[in-house]
């Protein structure tokens, strides 16, 4: 069984040269939590419906006229979205995202 000293000495080998950001990402999804939830929701409603219509993130790229890599960070649930783009998914996807409540 190795010592201490030498399991300390193991891990420093390891051990990154930059600092970890953990606490600063962590503090950072905290401070979103509320829209991070509703971010994260979409995403899921967006999968759903891309399996339904058996598309991949390149086919809603192209429809939506953004890249590949802004729709895979979109399906990570971390984006916060703007409403031409929540619009731009709904038609895309055929989905309703948003609902308002209109009182007369």
């Amino acid at each position: 069984m190795k010592s201490t000293n030498e399991i300390i000495s193991n891990l420093k080998k390891h051990q990154s040269s930059t600092p970890s950001k953990w606490r600063e990402n962590a503090e950072w999804r905290i401070a979103n939590k509320s829209w991070l939830r509703y971010s994260q929701h979409i995403a899921m409603m967006m999968l759903d419906k891309m399996e339904e219509l058996k598309m991949n993130q390149k086919q809603l790229s192209e429809l939506m006229g953004c890249s590949q890599q802004y729709i895979s960070k979109v399906l990570k649930g971390q984006e916060n979205l703007s409403l031409e783009t929540l619009s731009k998914i709904e038609r895309c996807l055929k989905i309703q995202i948003l609902s308002l409540n209109h009182s007369a």
